[in-house]
C-alpha cells in the first residue's frame, strides 16, 4: 500500500494483520473468508487494491477476480482507479494491462499472476481455479450468486480467500444484511467459546442509540477520521444530506424505507419538541404499557414544568413483563406520584392490574376522593381522549421530550384506528413497538385529568375557622 501511494492507516493495518494471518504449522491462511463492513470514504478501495497487488506479487500464478455492482462498475474501478494507481507507482514496471473486452487483465510478469474482473452473474468465476475473489459494494447484491460462483472455484486452492466489502445498504441488500448478521454471530460465539472460526469479520457501525450529530459517534464509526477525513467534512454532510442517507454512508446503518405518514399523528412536529436538557421536578404521573406480542414493556412519565409545558419521558423499557410490577413499586416509593395509569383488561397491560393492586398500587374506593399514588384503569373513552390531547399538544408545541430512540421510533412508526369519530393508537398496525408512545400518552392524560383531584384538598370551611 505504501508503494502504491497510500500508506496503511491503523485500521487498514489491523484488518490485514488479522485477515492475512498464516497458520505456523501449515503455512496457509488461517481465514478463508474475510468480511469488511465500513462506512464510505474510509480507504476501502486502497485496501482492496493493496490486497490484490500483494497477492499477485507474493505468489506465483495467482488468479485474482474483482467484482463490484456490475461488470461496468468493476471495469471502471479496475481501469480508472486500480490501474491508474499501479501505473503511477514504483511498481509500474512490474505490471502491464490488457484491456480487450471480456478478457481484461492486469498481468504481473515475474509471478505470472493476473488481476481480472467479472460480472455479477451466476457464471462469474467459472473457469480456472480462483485464488482470491473480491466482492466489493456488497450492498448492491440482492442474492448470493457471486459467492456461490466463487466458492467452488477455490476448492482446490489451499491459499484461496474470499473477501467481501461494503458500506451499509438498505433492506433490499439481502446478501449483505445476511453476511453482517452471520459475522456478528460468529464473533459473539467466538468470544463465548474461545474457538475462532476460519472466517474473520470487521465492522464499524453505530447502533441506533448513538446520536448522529455527536463527534464521539463519528470517531467510533469512521476509522479514517483524523487521517484522511476531517470533522468539518462530516459536519457539512450532516447538514446537507438526508438523515437516513447520512446514517447509511457514515454510520454504516442499514437504510430502512421511510414509512408513510399517519395523518392522525403529527410526527413532523416531534423533532421540534426536543429539549435534551429538560430536567423537570415536581409532581409526576406514571403509566405502563405492554407491546402487542408481550415481548417488551414500557414505563412512561409525565411532569408539568414551571413554564407550563409537559415533560414526557420513557423511564424504562425492557423485554417481557415480569420486571414491571417490581419496577413500578420501586418508582412509586421513590417518586410518590400523583397517579399511576394502566390500560384496561382489554389492553395488553391489563393483565398487570391485579398484581399492581397486590403490590400496593390500589384503585381508590371513592373516585371523588382519590389518594395520592392511586391506580387508574383507563377505559376506551379515556384512551381516545388521551390520544387527541397528545396530538393537540404536539401541534401546539406544549410538550417536550428528550428524543429517546425507542420513543421517537414509536412516534415515527405509529398507526391509528378509528373509534367512532375519534381515533386511538393501534398496536397491531403500527410499524414498530408503539408501547413507549402509549405509555407517555397515558401518563400525560393521567397527570392532567386525574392529578388535579389529588392536589385539590382545599376545604372552603377552613376559611371560616
Amino acid at each position: 500500500m505504501t508503494k502504491l501511494g497510500a500508506p496503511p492507516m491503523p485500521w487498514q493495518k489491523y484488518v490485514t494483520d488479522v485477515a492475512l494471518e498464516l497458520d505456523p504449522e501449515t503455512g496457509v491462511f488461517v481465514h478463508r473468508e474475510a468480511g469488511l463492513s465500513v462506512s464510505r470514504q474510509q480507504g476501502k478501495t486502497e485496501l482492496i487494491l493493496g490486497l490484490q497487488v500483494h497477492r499477485a506479487m507474493a505468489w506465483h500464478r495467482q488468479n485474482i477476480i474483482y467484482a463490484a455492482q456490475d461488470r461496468n462498475m468493476a471495469r471502471q474501478r479496475w481501469e480508472d482507479e486500480f490501474w491508474e494507481k499501479i501505473s503511477d507507482s514504483d511498481l509500474a514496471k512490474r505490471a502491464r494491462i490488457r484491456k480487450s473486452n471480456g478478457n481484461e487483465k492486469i498481468l504481473w510478469s515475474a509471478t505470472r499472476s493476473r488481476m481480472g474482473i467479472t460480472a455479477n452473474t451466476e457464471s462469474a468465476g467459472h473457469g480456472p481455479a480462483l485464488d482470491l475473489g473480491i466482492i466489493d459494494e456488497a450492498f448492491k447484491h440482492e442474492d448470493d450468486r457471486l459467492e456461490q460462483a466463487f466458492s467452488p472455484a477455490m476448492t482446490t486452492r489451499p491459499m484461496a480467500q474470499l473477501w467481501w466489502a461494503s458500506a451499509g445498504g438498505t433492506t433490499k441488500s439481502v446478501w449483505l444484511n445476511k453476511k453482517r448478521a452471520i459475522g456478528r454471530a460468529l464473533i459473539q460465539q467466538a468470544w463465548e467459546s474461545g474457538v475462532w472460526p476460519g472466517v474473520c469479520y470487521f465492522e464499524w457501525f453505530a447502533p441506533e442509540d448513538m446520536p448522529r450529530d455527536d463527534p464521539a459517534t463519528w470517531y467510533a464509526t469512521l476509522p479514517a477520521l483524523g487521517h484522511t477525513v476531517t470533522e468539518a467534512v462530516i459536519a457539512a454532510d450532516l447538514v446537507k444530506m438526508d438523515p437516513a442517507e447520512f446514517d447509511r454512508a457514515y454510520l454504516n446503518r442499514t437504510r430502512k424505507p421511510t414509512p408513510p405518514t399517519d395523518p392522525n399523528v403529527p410526527k413532523k412536529m416531534w423533532p421540534g419538541l426536543t429539549e435534551a436538557k429538560s430536567k423537570p421536578f415536581g409532581d409526576v404521573a406514571l403509566a405502563v404499557d405492554v407491546s402487542q406480542d408481550r415481548q417488551s414493556s414500557s414505563i412512561g412519565v409525565a411532569i408539568k414544568r414551571p413554564d407550563g409545558k409537559i415533560h414526557l419521558e420513557l423511564v424504562d423499557r425492557r423485554p417481557g413483563t415480569d420486571w414491571v410490577v417490581p419496577a413500578l413499586k420501586r418508582l412509586h416509593e421513590l417518586w410518590d406520584p400523583l397517579v399511576v395509569a394502566v390500560g384496561s383488561s382489554g389492553a395488553p397491560a391489563g393483565s398487570l392490574i391485579d398484581d399492581l393492586v397486590t403490590a400496593g398500587i390500589t384503585v381508590p374506593e371513592d373516585k371523588d376522593a382519590p389518594h395520592r399514588g392511586h391506580l387508574v384503569v383507563m377505559r376506551s373513552n379515556d384512551m381516545t381522549e388521551a390520544c387527541g390531547q397528545l396530538a393537540d399538544a404536539m401541534n401546539q408545541g406544549t410538550d417536550v421530550h428528550l428524543d429517546q430512540v425507542p420513543l421517537t421510533a414509536a412516534v415515527n412508526g405509529a398507526r391509528t384506528r378509528r373509534i367512532g369519530d375519534a381515533w386511538v393508537l393501534d398496536r397491531t398496525k403500527s410499524l414498530t413497538d408503539v408501547s413507549p408512545l402509549v405509555a407517555v400518552t397515558e401518563a400525560r392524560w393521567a397527570l392532567l385529568t386525574k392529578g388535579p383531584a389529588v392536589l385539590d384538598d382545599y376545604d372552603v370551611a377552613d376559611s371560616f375557622a
